[in-house]
């Protein structure tokens, strides 16, 4: 009866060192890109603060119910007191 013996590496041994080197490219692409586009990206901070404001409106007002129901709650309220 032969046996064979498992080492545990499935995968090729090249491709472990390809994964880091990728990564490092990707570090050092990610650096220059931030370095040469950075008076870019700050000047359209502001726009984007501005564009922020209406759009967390859309989206976090849907907890509140809809825009007619504001004042139905209150009168409710008020005729349940009497």
């Amino acid at each position: 009866m032969e046996h064979e013996e498992h080492t545990g590496q499935d995968t090729h041994p090249a491709t472990c060192g390809y994964n880091w080197i990728f990564i490092a490219f990707l570090a050092i692409a990610a650096f220059y890109l931030f370095t040469e586009h950075r008076a870019h990206l700050l000047g359209a901070l502001p726009f984007l603060l501005l564009l922020a404001c209406p759009l967390m409106h859309v989206f976090m007002h849907h907890g509140h119910g809809e825009h007619g129901a504001h004042g139905s709650h209150d009168e409710n309220n008020s005729r349940s007191e009497k």
